[in-house]
């Protein structure tokens, strides 16, 4: 599917279900999955059936795993990811943002092919602009007039001058200690409770190192794509590469090989 055509189905299920829901969901239309800052609101459900249904009407051999379909059925995310086209859907990324009335949420897409992805898009209904890439393009900034502009990842610096968005929630609790204390030995740290604004915020050079305990395709593999492509290193906190299909061993992007090496020992020593 072309990416512009995807990135036209965000932006009209944004303007159809989500944003006319903002700050006027009624206490019947939130709902709690695991925890209290894990929910799902009408704006997620009704999103991702219009996403759904407008990809499988442009290509019906796509298969799309949306995440409020995957809770519904986890099978899902067993599903073979060669031979195949999959499109991952995040239909309201930061959902307890968007339920608290905070305007940082993003409406997130990536297309993977033969187990690579290849296409990622991340939207901003309050912004109304994209972030987009695709494979050995670059990842672009896209404004509603059509400019764009080339994103890339900051610099290194020492690690006493790096700032840093750490989402730390789901690690476990010994090793949310060891990482929350030597989270001290860096400039700066925060967590936006948003992986896809997280992401937006770092392809433009704006922190120096993202880090993440838990894996879900909808919200690390279109932006560990658009780090890659904005020239940031990413793997897993074992070093390996990311891969769609991987649900665990966490996530660290940082300026380079050397940055990441010593984030990992110095700061994510787990």
């Amino acid at each position: 599917m072309n990416i512009d055509r995807l990135a036209a189905i965000l932006k009209q299920a944004a303007k159809q279900e989500i944003v006319p829901r903002f700050r006027r969901l009624d206490e019947g239309m939130i709902q709690t999955k695991t925890g209290a800052f894990d929910l799902v609101t009408e704006a997620d459900t009704n999103a991702e059936r219009v996403i759904t249904a407008a990809i499988r009407d442009h290509s019906p051999d796509i298969l799309v795993i949306g995440e409020e379909a995957v809770a519904a059925n986890p099978r899902l995310l067993d599903s073979s990811l060669e031979d195949r086209i999959v499109i991952y859907v995040d239909p309201v990324d930061g959902t307890a943002n968007f339920a608290g009335g905070l305007p940082l949420f993003a409406v997130m897409a990536a297309v993977v092919q033969n187990g690579e992805p290849v296409a990622g898009v991340i939207y901003d209904p309050m912004g109304d602009d994209f972030l987009m890439a695709e494979k050995g393009c670059g990842t672009w900034q896209v404004f509603p007039d059509g400019r764009r502009i080339r994103m890339k990842y900051a610099d290194p610096v020492p690690l006493a001058e790096m700032g840093g968005l750490a989402s730390t929630a789901f690690f476990p609790l010994e090793q949310r200690r060891t990482i929350l204390g030597n989270l001290a030995k860096v400039k700066m740290s925060a967590n936006y409770r948003c992986a896809g604004h997280e992401y937006r915020f770092a392809a433009g050079g704006n922190v120096h190192f993202l880090a993440y305990g838990k894996l879900m395709p909808w919200d690390h593999v279109a932006g560990a794509l658009m780090m890659r492509e904005a020239g940031a290193h990413v793997a897993k906190f074992d070093g390996s590469p990311y891969r769609p299909g991987d649900l665990g061993g966490g996530l660290l992007v940082a300026p380079d090989q050397a940055s990441w090496t010593e984030l990992r020992r110095e700061v994510f020593a787990i």
